[in-house]
């Protein structure tokens, strides 16, 4: 297990250099540039149009005239800023935005609580949802329990995180006048507001991602269900209760992580709608906002953050296999 684990590590390096550049040139394929976003704003602001040379005065102290591979390497960290000075990711720096100057790492430093929050909240909202469902579903089948489990799990993989959302906010404020919070507070000022501001939004992202999971934890306990090893424990009359948990759900579990694990990554990122829709200041809304204005530096940094994370949420998972089953073994 050690070596498999020094295996893994030493191929995430890699792993996050290819990451890398997918990034750096999947953002700037997005049609528009953060120079015509900055004219269109003068403009619309009753500025003049701008000349040639102010276009050229932009990208250069933009460093956008650089080739793109030297731009690449700047950002990287292997190749000398415009003033001569090396810094970049290796160096621990992820550049600064486009339109404000502020760097990425401080941008992250003050949103990120508000988003790793609301995944993990999300998370246990979906595992809490998914996962009894899916083994009552299993050890009731054809029952009407596990067809209204099934409805259900059928229902948060057909509806659209983003228009339960929005019917989450619309109706209860027509039906009964209430609105969820929409001005952050902070969990150490006030932690019943701060529950009530997240819960909503938890539950709706966490609904979203808990459908496949259910199906999947369904699936895999009707599986094991029919093992030789589990007819066998019925046999000794061992109780239900000890049959599913002890024997039969453990094993059941190892596909079943293989899609929990990365959802946990999958949330953080995928919380860009649901925080655009709440009101909430993290790392997704911010996200949204720097692909809106084409804010190349904060985009590819967020972009790296969570596609990092993500890697190692696969590591992770990747080893925990070895502990829920015995007989994987790693070399």
């Amino acid at each position: 297990m050690r070596a498999y684990i020094i295996k893994r590590s030493l191929l995430i390096i890699p792993t996050l250099l290819i990451v890398s550049m997918i990034i750096f040139m999947l953002v700037r394929l997005v049609p528009g540039t953060v120079v015509d976003a900055m004219i269109a704003l003068q403009m619309r602001r009753g500025g003049a149009v701008m000349a040639v040379a102010d276009r050229e005065y932009i990208e250069s102290r933009l460093g956008l005239d650089a080739p793109v591979v030297t731009q690449y390497g700047r950002w990287i960290g292997v190749v000398p800023q415009a003033d001569g000075s090396l810094s970049g990711i290796l160096q621990g720096d992820l550049g600064s935005s486009m339109w404000s100057r502020i760097t990425v790492v401080e941008e992250l430093t003050q949103r990120w609580p508000v988003t790793v929050e609301l995944g993990l909240l999300a998370f246990l909202v979906a595992q809490l949802i998914s996962l009894p469902i899916g083994v009552y579903s299993a050890i009731r089948q054809d029952t009407w329990g596990d067809y209204i489990a099934r409805s259900f799990a059928i229902f948060c993989i057909a509806v659209p995180g983003f228009w339960l959302a929005t019917m989450v906010i619309v109706f209860p404020s027509i039906w009964w006048g209430y609105m969820p919070p929409i001005t952050l507070i902070r969990f150490t000022d006030d932690p019943i507001g701060n529950l009530e501001m997240f819960i909503i939004p938890a539950i709706v992202l966490g609904m979203a991602m808990s459908g496949f999971t259910m199906r999947m934890t369904r699936t895999m306990m009707l599986e094991v269900l029919r093992q030789d090893y589990i007819r066998t424990a019925w046999s000794k009359g061992l109780r239900e209760r000890i049959v599913i948990l002890r024997h039969a759900l453990k094993n059941a579990l190892i596909p079943v992580i293989t899609i929990i694990g990365p959802q946990l990554g999958v949330m953080l990122g995928g919380a860009v709608i649901i925080e655009q829709i709440f009101g909430l200041p993290g790392i997704g809304r911010l996200f949204f906002r720097s692909i809106t204005m084409r804010d190349y530096t904060m985009v590819s940094g967020i972009m790296l953050i969570l596609s990092t994370f993500t890697v190692f949420v696969n590591l992770a998972v990747d080893i925990t296999y070895g502990y829920l089953d015995p007989r994987i073994r790693y070399r």
